[in-house]
């Protein structure tokens, strides 16, 4: 009899996985939280195919549900952050989440029954969610924007208004005005600067020095482009910002505003 029950119980652990992940919502007033099985289930969650993924650099199969369909009361013009457990946090304007045309943004989901393979021999998989694009060179998606483990999305205000140790001085030029928003979308989602931002995953990039006071030459750029091709490591996680993700222009402004920022290290109050 005890046997018996021991097999029962032992094939219903296999039949029936754990669904211990939860995706926190946090939306204006409104919050929940809804775990890998609620998700797995939920009416548009689907089977889709993601060319090229950033993370696993092939084709890579998904459940997956729209952004879209989970970001109730959004609105296009609000801001959103998506936080991962590594401490990584992506921000990210709501338009392109909530569009249904150019590049779709779904969150794709990590059954327990079926589990991802592993990033890397250092790295376990990218669930148990992970923000994936189709389509992503529509809306200039970038690698920032691809976000894995997440663990919660929050409706803020726009970093600008959170953070504005992070702004340029009042009469900074165009370059760096455009270099700051190159900041936001390809930088802030790992470092902060002036000790501002939620990211806790990189170093900051203004204190106590900035890289563009200990990168000479050209090798900022390069680093920028290609950090292994300078600091070659297996651990090594920032990634490589090709010219179709991240144009010559778009750099040159990026290093614009850091360097701009050099010249405005702000510990305390910011002016």
């Amino acid at each position: 009899m005890r046997k018996h029950l021991a097999l029962v119980l032992l094939t219903l652990a296999v039949s029936s996985p754990l669904y211990a992940a939860v995706l926190r919502l946090e939306l204006g007033s409104a919050s929940k939280a809804l775990s890998t099985e609620a998700l797995l289930e939920h009416p548009q969650t689907q089977l889709i195919e993601i060319a090229d993924d950033v993370t696993y650099k092939r084709t890579m199969r998904y459940r997956a549900v729209p952004i879209a369909a989970l970001l109730d009361g959004v609105n296009a013009g609000d801001h959103l952050q998506v936080q991962a457990t590594d401490g990584f946090a992506a921000e990210i304007p709501a338009a392109p989440l909530l569009s249904a045309t150019g590049s779709k943004a779904w969150l794709a989901i990590e059954d327990p029954a079926q589990p991802w393979p592993r990033i890397s021999q250092h790295k376990p998989s990218a669930g148990p969610f992970y923000l994936v694009w189709q389509n992503p060179a529509a809306s200039q998606i970038g690698p920032e924007q691809w976000p894995f483990q997440v663990a919660a999305i929050r409706q803020l205000a726009p970093v600008d208004e959170r953070f504005p140790k992070l702004l340029p001085a009042p009469q900074a030029d165009v370059a760096v005005n455009n270099g700051f928003i190159q900041f936001q979308k390809n930088c802030l989602a790992c470092h902060t600067l002036n000790g501002e931002g939620d990211a806790q995953f990189g170093p900051d990039l203004n204190v106590p020095y900035n890289p563009t006071e200990y990168f000479s030459g050209n090798f900022l750029y390069q680093y920028i482009r290609d950090p292994q091709s300078l600091r070659q490591w297996p651990q090594g996680r920032m990634p490589s910002f090709s010219a179709e993700v991240l144009s010559d222009q778009a750099l040159g402004d990026l290093i614009s505003y850091l360097r701009h920022m050099a010249g405005r290290k702000q510990l305390g109050a910011p002016d």
